[in-house]
């Protein structure tokens, strides 16, 4: 079997600056003789040049779909929407395998084109673990907005717009001097997933601004409900990625009932999922508004974006592609591993489009 040729594609999202491999990633697949094509892209937090210095191909941006049909497009979030079938092997986070709507249709252009997904989220180890995730960035970032949703209630208001930041001290460091600037205590918060990636990354970021975090995983969410310790404290932090078996955390009904909670931070935001635990909400919000106001008096204001990491660009796409890099490695003659296991996955939801 040849080596296996990896087109890393520009990402073409708004306020997507990251990428799932380093100019040290590129290398390392070059001598193991891989061919590395690789998109130039002005917004990527790393440089075109420092590509280029490896000696890789470096061609126009959002020419994925002119490559060769065995070149393997590599991104990380959704392709443009424009119906067309895709004929290509394609990594990224496709979001199609937990009944979302956009990600049938994304499944019909494969099927269209005779293409592959192989679904980031779904490359996992034979235990089932996940081999590499951006979560911890993506709980750090989303526990920071949900702060900036609470202090923008203190003011009377709500959560402006976010931007990325240099790196996670800069972060800290603004949020630091919102929250001393209110004249409350500081808030509570409970995270849900508190063991793994995410949570951890929710629970750091809280008590790196002096937040008291309660942390709850598989043993205090295991009875099925009702939760009502989620409604005694002033921010909920959702850290799990949901399932046919995941409980409802929030339901429609706790809106009315007395609570401290009023801000609910969705880091895992699958708002059309059919298993969001979280259905107080129906819509993922955005970097230009990060809140959704779901109820008044006492409000309540949903948080979830679903590109969190790239408030931190340049660190979670170095932790992110230091995780994936060997797993990259095995792209050719992985009849049984992970990468099989994810094309099993995509066939098996192929097969059950109507």
């Amino acid at each position: 079997m040849s080596a296996p040729h990896l087109w890393v594609r520009a990402e073409q999202r708004d306020n997507e600056t990251r990428v799932g491999i380093t100019p040290e990633g590129v290398k390392a697949l070059m001598d193991t003789e891989f061919t590395v094509t690789v998109e130039a892209s002005d917004s990527r937090v790393i440089g075109t040049n420092d590509y280029a210095a490896t000696g890789c191909a470096i061609v126009g941006a959002n020419t994925w779909p002119d490559a060769p049909r065995d070149a393997i497009i590599f991104g990380l979030k959704e392709l443009p929407e424009d119906g067309t079938p895709l004929p290509h092997t394609h990594i990224m986070f496709g979001h199609a395998f937990k009944g979302q709507i956009s990600g049938q249709t994304l499944l019909k252009r494969f099927r269209e084109g005779g293409g592959t997904l192989l679904d980031i989220e779904y490359l996992t180890n034979e235990t089932g673990r996940r081999v590499a995730a951006f979560g911890y960035w993506a709980g750090f970032a989303g526990a920071a907005v949900a702060l900036k949703c609470w202090v923008a209630q203190q003011r009377g208001g709500m959560a402006g717009a976010i931007t990325p930041y240099a790196n996670a001290d800069a972060l800290k460091a603004e949020l630091l001097v919102e929250l001393d600037a209110c004249k409350t205590e500081r808030p509570t918060a409970l995270t849900i997933g508190a063991l793994g990636r995410v949570g951890t990354g929710a629970s750091d970021l809280c008590r790196a601004v002096d937040v008291s975090v309660t942390g709850w995983d598989i043993p205090e969410t295991a009875h099925g409900g009702p939760f009502p310790e989620i409604l005694q404290h002033d921010l909920f932090l959702n850290c799990i990625l949901a399932g046919p078996d995941t409980p409802v955390f929030v339901p429609k009904s706790a809106l009315t009932k007395p609570r401290a909670l009023t801000v609910i931070g969705d880091i895992a935001c699958d708002p059309d999922s059919d298993y969001n635990p979280v259905p107080v909400y129906d819509r993922a919000t955005t970097w230009a508004a990060p809140a959704l106001r779901v109820h008044n008096d006492p409000p309540l204001d949903v948080t979830a974006i679903d590109n969190l990491p790239s408030m931190l660009p340049l660190e979670s796409a170095q932790d992110f592609a230091a995780q994936l890099l060997p797993t990259l490695k095995e792209l050719s003659g992985d009849e049984n591993g992970v990468w099989a296991r994810a094309k099993a996955t995509f066939q098996s939801h192929l097969d059950a489009l109507s």
